[in-house]
């Protein structure tokens, strides 16, 4: 479903040849100050584009029982797999390795870090209604989105602002919360909104 030249060729290339310039290096602090709130270890949960998998670490730590990380790439993608085998061997973390607009399931909850931006503007349509599939009724999609706007256009990371993704959005989730980010790691403050999204039932 992606026509844009970011396909699954261009990201591994990116993970071989370690140019990986938006990794933080650790769990994000909106998303981290987000999952230390919730008490359900339960749900599934979801991290789409998750690459290096911080928030998918912090979750297996912290005892959540049902972990999915998903990425395009092969090369990280096998690296979480030997990494974080003994997750997998007790059935907490699933990593599967496809396209983000292929993946079937549900999730009580979809965890945004940096994969929005990532993709394509011309894909943006399409990635809310996935999520919308993806999200189970009572399902949310939560995390962190770019609130700038980049000097360049032709290559990730792809920004934007509040006011052109809240129409966006609307349609398919009840907007809990899309506000500009209190809590972002130094780098990035002022620069990032903070979404908390339910899905809507059409």
């Amino acid at each position: 479903m992606n026509p844009t030249p970011f396909d699954q060729n261009y990201w591994d290339t990116r993970y071989q040849n370690h140019e990986t310039g938006w990794d933080i290096g650790y769990v994000s602090t909106p998303i981290k100050d987000y999952i230390d709130q919730l008490t359900n270890r339960t749900w599934r949960i979801l991290l789409p584009g998750a690459g290096n998998s911080y928030e998918a670490i912090y979750l297996l730590q912290q005892g959540f029982e049902q972990v999915h990380i998903l990425d395009i790439s092969p090369t990280v993608c096998q690296r979480l797999q030997d990494e974080l085998s003994e997750y997998i061997e007790q059935g907490r973390l699933e990593v599967h390795c496809e396209d983000f607009f292929d993946h079937q399931n549900t999730y009580d909850l979809v965890l945004e870090q940096t994969f929005f931006c990532a993709l394509s503007p011309d894909l943006r349509a399409g990635y809310i209604q996935k999520m919308h599939e993806l999200t189970r009724p009572t399902g949310r999609l939560v995390g962190v989105l770019f609130d700038r706007v980049f000097d360049h256009t032709d290559r990730p990371p792809f920004g934007g602002k509040i006011s052109e993704y809240v129409p966006l959005f609307a349609p398919y989730f009840e907007l809990h919360t899309f506000a500009t980010c209190y809590n972002s790691v130094p780098p990035r403050a002022g620069t990032e909104c903070f979404i908390n999204l339910r899905h809507l039932e059409a």
